[in-house]
Parts: C-alpha cells; structure tokens; sequence
C-alpha cells in the first residue's frame, strides 16, 4: 500500500507527524528516505514532539543512533550514512531487535541497508518540492504498518 501526502506549510507537516504519531503508539520501525536537507530528522522532530519526548531531538549522524525513553513510547533514531553498505551488515542484527515490540525506530540513510531489513517496516521517502513544501511518500510492506497508512487517509 502507498501513501503520498503533499505539506505545504510547517504546520502541514506538524499535523501530520501528530497523526502519525497516533498512529505507531504499539510500535513501527520506519525506513526514511531522502536527499539532505529534505527534511528527515525534521519529521522526525516533530514526531518526538507529538509523542512528549522531553529529550532534544537530534540528528544521529556522527553517532549512529539517539534514544529517546522520555515519551509515550521509546523512540530510536538510526543514522546509516556514516556506516554505508558494509558497516550496516555488521548491526543488521541490532537493527532486527529494534523493530520488535512496542517502541518507534526511525532509520534515516536506508538506502544503505541494501534492502537488508527484511522484517515488518514503513517506508517513508522525503521529497522537497519546487514550491518549498515536502511531499512524504509512505509504503507498506506489511498489515500491520497497511493499517498505519490506513489511518493517515482517513
């Protein structure tokens, strides 16, 4: 199943992620695609913020992964892009224990998993449009993250 949804203002994009967020409270593990600057972490952010994550929200970079445990659900922010396709074999099993049970895990470069996350996931790919707004293309692999995307057109 897919999903595009098409956010011209900041406050598109935050109505968004707050439904989104309502929508993944028994757990997601979320692929993020997109060039830089497309806005990842930005959803992200705003995912956190909808979710009452107290911590700040940052990109994980240069430290491969940031936990958040302040929310209504824990949250994990991977960053692939340091890691590229080698070094991600070596935390696929890593990645694999982040998908399961009731927790938000967002990958961000995963392009770089080589299609290697063969478990229940959401695939979001951030595009930045001529006209400044961000189109978020959403693409389920499974019932359980159809029924997200279910939630988010209704």
């Amino acid at each position: 199943m897919k999903v595009n949804v098409n956010c011209k203002t900041l406050k598109d994009t935050k109505d968004l992620a707050q439904k989104f967020a309502g929508l993944v409270l028994e757990g997601c593990f979320v692929n993020l695609y997109g060039e830089i600057g497309a806005g990842k972490t930005a959803f992200v952010k705003l995912v956190a913020e909808a979710l009452d994550v107290k911590e700040r929200v940052t990109s994980p970079s240069f430290v491969i992964l940031n936990e958040y445990h302040s929310g209504k659900i824990p949250m994990y922010h991977f960053d692939l892009y340091r890691l590229e396709n080698e070094g991600v074999k070596t935390i696929l099993d890593e990645l694999r224990e982040y998908s399961e049970g009731k927790k938000l895990t967002f990958v961000e470069w995963a392009e770089f998993s080589q299609d290697e996350i063969p478990f229940d996931h959401l695939k979001i790919n951030v595009t930045y449009d001529d006209d400044d707004s961000r189109t978020y293309s959403f693409e389920s692999n499974s019932q359980s993250t159809d029924k997200i995307l279910e939630g988010l057109i209704k």
